[in-house]
């Protein structure tokens, strides 16, 4: 008791007057962080630093600048130093350079390029095969391998020469009846062989697997996979190309230099050069078409070093010698490569290309021709998928082709694939490979030479696919959109097959609903629905489903008309497989979210949602992850935060109920309905100014009664006690005292139940720290509860200070006693004549009692129980182990006594003096610690009624750790 009858008495008013920060006036003309500095140069200045690009403005311009830049007058010493030592790179540039320079920077591939890695993927997807294939794998000759350091050169070239005279006579091995993923294995074993032979200095090795690879591409037995097996042979002579390209430009490091990029073959030397003539050389010494063109094409970069000319002039040559492949699929493969590498090497030098891709439309005819036709016949391969086979080298020779080019070139293009009959594939590249906004300002002009294409061999619906996905990205002529809609969906409409027809109609969707109203959008998807319904067709088709919606919900991203598009909520109906009517629900929810500005009531927009929030909650079960149940439940919660009946308070209430009824699976959801609900009767009291009528009253407690009810269902035992404690303080500013305590009761009551571990964010983490955290908040609170007339005084403390003594703390665990320690703060705060804080119309123990001697003297009973706990605590501790805690803990406890105790008492003086010696006694204590506290009671004593404290300072010596 000694502790709280001596109390400190204190004034909080003025106490946090002395407290407060010194307040000073501002003068918005000084400087502030956020105003722009203001950069005023002396003209009179003779010091500049020599090349100094400081600004020129009069003493009154005003700009943002880097603070550090204006002290160094704009410059620093490195951009000066490195001025100084390069001078060329410092001199302006000629206008001749200049224009160079922007004419090399236009011709050069920029970004907006789609590169072809970005294809590879989708074309191994798209062209498979279930038939077994074959492969020629080179099997490694032996001869050379035993030659001795002291032969001669000649000996060398001839064992070369041999060895590539070996790989025209039968050192390889056929496999045969490879499925699918062996072949590609078996391809990457080739291409691992081929690095391992280069990294062993075995360069003719390395030649002759990548001539058997090449060999590989003039083999259409399984022509179906041929796009696939072009990607995975190209991968290796890539992987041939950028060998042979570095070996050649490490032999040009001359003094540890290496060459710029933009280097001239002047600057190679005559070894790099010599090796260089050399791989050409073996190249051109291969016997077969196929080999010896790929090969060579896949070096053409190393041209570089030999002249300026060399790529020029190799191009056109090897777009020659495409002319004497026979098979028009091998040469249109061929086509392709020469452009992509032509791209990457010298995509200035685009006459080339162009000629490559007009040599292709002299020979297109072949594509019809009898003896395509006969082995069609023997593969059992369809015109149809022949034609498609032809569409990613086609699509991509036009893509390098249109690349920056001029519209004048373009439409040249066009008109010479409109002469050409059967012309519908071509057309086809033509829109895949050609600027969206060139297609879309002639999209009439396209849908002509749609309607007028032979459609032998190549669907008309794939076409409008093609003009579809185009007018997704730019936009065609005002006046021609509807004509359009009319013209390609006459063709799509008419479509039999079902997953032909869903193609086309995901890519239109989104042209109806960038250019047209809802009445437009809801003919499309009743459409869909009459199409997808018959045999449960949409089973086959979620994707483009899915698809369809995410485009709706895009362009229609008003919830209010949205849900007025008639066929909007049957078209959900056709996603009955539950995870993908999940991932469409989620989809809306997050269009919801991120679009809806405003709180909503409307009851149509509601009763969607609800619906489909209802949809996700019931897809929860056992195993559904915690990942998915934190997105699933954050979805809904952001629904729920977004309705708002305004003053209809009552309808609010009712919403909260229906809610908590659909989403009782997902706990965060009803966090969150606890919390809307508490801020629901706040809202009541703010709108009541405190005063509540009789039906304000009974409306606030059925919201309390809400919380009360649903608080228990939850399992985290740390989110019951938080929202006890915070359901309680709105009960208690609501003037619902009894409704208070009994949140308050059950606060108390969990606390035996808070388990030693618990997971926090998936990790096993002690709760101490947490109970501790909850538990000094609970005793804030406790300090303006009013006492219930028939339970006895303080009867909420006395039940958690029972709590917290039968409660089993972790033997290594102090933190009862910090507990314990802020318990007295409570208790100190409860013998004020007025407390610090107060709950608005709620009369606290101060006015119920009024300094009651009999209140004073309970909390004193109390406090003296408190206490006593606390120095047997500190008694405990002594022992060698645990010294270090007595000290920390002795410290602690004297720092309540001074802030909280009248040390004028001579007693508590000189529990407060035990204290800080037992803190200093085995040399734990902090110095700087102990030396700031010293500090901080010499300043207190400075204050009005503080003298006691000087001596109080004379009686605390600072001992040193020896």
């Amino acid at each position: 008791s000694l502790f709280l009858r001596h109390a400190r008495s204190r004034n909080y008013v003025s106490e946090s007057e002395v407290c407060k920060l010194e307040s000073v006036p501002l003068d918005f003309g000084d400087y502030h962080p956020l105003k722009p500095i203001t950069v005023t140069e002396s003209k009179t200045k003779k010091m500049n630093r020599k090349g100094s690009t400081s600004s020129t403005s009069s003493s009154s311009s005003s700009s943002v600048m880097d603070p550090l830049s204006s002290v160094l007058d704009g410059t620093d010493p490195l951009s000066l130093f490195a001025a100084a030592a390069d001078p060329v790179t410092a001199a302006p540039p000629t206008d001749g350079a200049r224009r160079k320079r922007d004419k090399d920077e236009s011709l050069a591939v920029g970004s907006d390029f789609e590169p072809w890695s970005s294809k590879r993927g989708e074309i191994l997807a798209r062209y498979t095969t279930t038939e077994k294939l074959s492969i020629n794998l080179y099997m490694g000759s032996e001869k050379g391998k035993t030659t001795t350091t002291g032969s001669a050169v000649s000996e060398k070239v001839r064992t070369r020469l041999e060895e590539l005279d070996d790989l025209e006579e039968g050192s390889q091995k056929e496999l045969l009846n490879l499925t699918q993923q062996d072949y590609m294995n078996r391809i990457e074993e080739l291409n691992q062989s081929l690095k391992d032979a280069w990294s062993s200095d075995q360069k003719v090795k390395a030649l002759k697997i990548v001539i058997q690879c090449s060999k590989l591409l003039s083999d259409t037995t399984v022509i179906q996979f041929y796009p696939s097996k072009f990607v995975l042979i190209t991968d290796i002579l890539d992987t041939f190309g950028k060998l042979v390209y570095e070996r050649i430009l490490s032999m040009c490091v001359d003094n540890r230099v290496s060459l710029p990029d933009n280097f001239s073959p002047e600057s190679v030397n005559d070894t790099a050069k010599e090796t260089c003539l050399n791989w050409f050389f073996k190249i051109a010494s291969i016997r077969e078409l196929i080999p010896r063109f790929y090969v060579e094409a896949a070096i053409l970069k190393c041209n570089k070093f030999l002249s300026k000319t060399g790529i020029s002039e190799c191009l056109p040559r090897l777009t020659s010698m495409i002319r004497g492949i026979g098979d028009p699929l091998v040469a249109v493969y061929a086509r392709a490569y020469l452009c992509r590498v032509g791209m990457e090497v010298a995509p200035q030098l685009k006459e080339s290309l162009n000629k490559n891709f007009f040599d292709f439309l002299l020979t297109f005819k072949q594509i019809h021709g009898d003896t395509v036709q006969n082995q069609l016949v023997v593969q059992c391969v369809e015109i149809p998928l022949y034609l498609t086979l032809y569409s990613p080298a086609i699509d991509w020779i036009l893509q390098c082709i249109a690349y920056h080019a001029p519209d004048v070139l373009l439409t040249e293009m066009m008109e010479r694939c409109k002469k050409l009959g059967n012309n519908a594939l071509l057309l086809n590249s033509v829109m895949s490979a050609f600027r969206a906004e060139f297609i879309a300002a002639r999209s009439m002009d396209f849908i002509g030479m749609i309607k007028e294409c032979d459609f032998l061999g190549f669907p008309k619906h794939l076409l409008f696919r093609s003009l579809g996905l185009n007018l997704a990205l730019a936009d065609p002529p005002e006046n021609d959109r509807l004509q359009i809609l009319n013209e390609a969906w006459k063709v799509i409409t008419k479509l039999k097959n079902p997953q032909d027809y869903i193609n086309c109609a995901e890519v239109w969707v989104e042209y109806t609903c960038r250019h047209f109203t809802k009445r437009e959008v809801n003919t499309v998807l009743a459409d869909v629905i009459k199409h997808m319904t018959p045999d449960r067709a949409f089973e086959d088709a979620y994707p483009q489903l899915q698809s369809i919606i995410q485009k709706v919900i895009t362009y229609i991203y008003d919830f209010a008309l949205l849900f007025s598009v008639e066929k909007f909520l049957p078209f959900l109906d056709m996603f009955q497989k539950e995870s993908v009517r999940v991932e469409v629900c989620k989809c809306i929810m997050e269009s919801f979210i991120k679009h809806q500005q405003e709180s909503t009531k409307d009851p149509v927009i509601l009763n969607a949602l609800l619906h489909i929030c209802k949809t996700m909650h019931d897809s929860v079960n056992a195993l559904t992850l915690e990942d998915e149940k934190r997105m699933l439940a954050a979805l809904i919660n952001g629904f729920i935060k977004m309705v708002s009946f305004g003053r209809d308070f009552e309808q609010q209430l009712s919403f909260y109920v229906e809610a908590r009824s659909m989403f009782c699976n997902l706990e965060p959801v009803l966090v969150q309905l606890i919390h809307s609900v508490n801020q629901l009767a706040m809202e009541t009291r703010r709108v009541m100014k405190g005063n509540h009528s009789r039906k304000t009253a009974a409306f606030v407690r059925a919201c309390v009664a809400f919380c009360f009810i649903t608080i228990p269902s939850l399992s985290s035992i740390f989110t019951c006690l938080n929202l006890y404690l915070h359901s309680g303080q709105v009960a208690l500013a609501n003037q619902c005292l009894s409704q208070a305590d009994a949140f308050f009761k059950a606060a108390v009551s969990l606390v035996p139940e808070v388990p030693k571990i618990i997971s926090v964010d998936g990790k096993m983490r002690p709760s101490d720290a947490f109970l501790l955290e909850f538990l000094c908040n609970f005793f804030s609170t406790l300090l303006v509860v009013p006492d219930h007339p028939e339970q006895g005084v303080l009867f909420l403390v006395r039940g958690l200070l029972n709590v917290i003594q039968d409660y089993t703390w972790e033997d290594n665990s102090d933190d009862k006693v910090r507990i314990y320690t802020h318990v007295l703060h409570l208790l100190s705060a409860m013998t004020q004549e007025a407390y610090i804080y107060h709950v608005d119309k709620v009369d606290s123990n101060d006015t119920l009692y009024g300094g009651d001697s009999k209140f004073l003297a309970e909390i004193n009973k109390l406090s003296e129980t408190v206490v006593s706990q606390i120095l047997d605590h500190l008694k405990t501790l002594g022992k060698e182990e645990t010294l270090k805690r007595q000290s920390q803990l002795a410290l602690y406890f004297f720092n309540t006594i001074l802030a909280h105790g009248d040390l004028r008492n001579n007693r508590l003086n000189q529990l407060s003096v035990n204290l800080w010696n037992l803190a200093q006694k085995h040399g734990f204590a902090d110095t700087k610690t102990m030396v700031k506290t010293l500090e901080y009671i010499k300043r207190r004593s400075k204050q009005p009624e503080m003298s006691h404290f000087t001596d109080l300072a004379l009686r605390l010596p600072l001992q040193s750790r020896t």
